[in-house]
C-alpha cells in the first residue's frame, strides 16, 4: 500500500506540528520516522492512519486521498500498535486479537487466523492467558497479532519498543519486519531508537514539524558484499 503526503500541515493550539511536508512511500517498503520528542512523527502516523486530518494538503493512500468519507474503511485495512499495548484486560489473549474484527461480517475464519498469528509470534501457547499472565514483551506481540487480524496492507507502529527492554525491543522489531515480509506489508515505525531505524529500508528524520533528511538504509550484508563479500 502507497503513501503519499502533499503540503501536510497540522496545528493544534499553540503547537504546529507538521509544516507543509511531502513524502511518498513506496508499496511494501519499511520506513522508520525519527525526531525528537515533538518533532511530528506520532502526527504524521495519526494522518495516516485516518485517526487525524491535516489542517491543510492531503493524504493520499494508494493514489486516492483520504477524505472523511473513506476514513472508516480505510481504518479497516491498516493495523497500529502503540507503545502502551492496549489489550483489553478481561479477555484473553485469543479473544484480544479476535477483538478487532468482532463487530462486522469477516470472510475468514477470526479464531483461525488468529491462532495462525499467534503462531507466528510465538504465543500459540498462551491463547488462553490473559494479558495479566503475560510479560511486557509477550503483550506486545499480542498486541502484533491483534494488528494483523485484518492482513492489512499497511501496519504502523508508533514507539512499539519504548516500554520494552533492549533486548525485547529488538526482538518485537525483529518480528513485525518478519512478518510485515511475510505479508507483503508496507510499515512506518516512529522511534527515537538508532538500531530500529537502522533496520528499516527507509529512515526519514523530522524535526519541528518538518522533513530534515530522507536516507535509504544500506543493508550490513550489502556494504560488505561491496568490500569484497567478507563475513565475521
Amino acid at each position: 500500500m502507497g503513501v503519499t503526503l502533499r503540503g501536510v500541515t497540522r496545528q493544534y493550539p499553540g503547537i504546529r506540528a507538521l509544516d507543509g511536508i511531502d513524502l511518498a512511500i513506496e508499496d511494501g517498503v519499511s520506513v522508520a520516522l525519527t525526531g525528537p520528542s515533538g518533532a511530528g512523527k506520532s502526527t504524521v502516523l495519526h494522518l495516516i492512519g485516518g485517526m487525524d486530518r491535516p489542517d491543510s494538503g492531503t493524504v493520499e493512500i494508494d493514489g486516492t486521498e483520504l477524505t472523511p468519507g473513506r476514513l472508516d474503511a480505510h481504518r479497516r485495512r491498516i493495523g497500529f500498535v502503540f507503545q502502551r499495548f492496549h489489550l483489553l484486560p478481561a479477555l484473553t489473549v485469543l479473544d484480544n486479537v479476535v477483538a478487532p474484527v468482532l463487530p462486522r461480517r469477516v470472510d475468514f475464519d477470526r479464531k483461525a487466523r488468529a491462532m495462525e498469528l499467534l503462531e507466528g509470534v510465538g504465543l500459540a501457547n498462551r491463547a488462553g492467558a490473559l494479558p495479566s499472565e503475560l510479560s511486557g514483551g509477550q503483550q506486545q506481540r499480542v498486541a502484533v497479532a491483534r494488528a494483523l487480524i485484518n492482513l492489512p496492507g499497511l501496519l504502523l507502529a508508533d514507539e512499539p519498543t519504548g516500554n520494552l527492554d533492549s533486548t525485547t525491543g529488538r526482538e518485537i522489531i525483529d518480528l513485525l519486519l518478519t512478518l510485515s515480509e511475510r505479508y507483503g506489508m508496507t510499515m512506518l515505525i516512529a522511534t527515537h531508537d538508532a538500531e530500529v531505524a537502522a533496520n528499516c529500508d527507509r529512515v526519514v528524520r523530522l524535526h519541528d514539524g518538518r522533513i530534515v533528511s530522507d536516507q535509504q538504509v544500506t543493508p550490513a550484508a550489502d556494504v560488505l558484499d561491496r568490500l569484497g563479500g567478507l563475513r565475521p
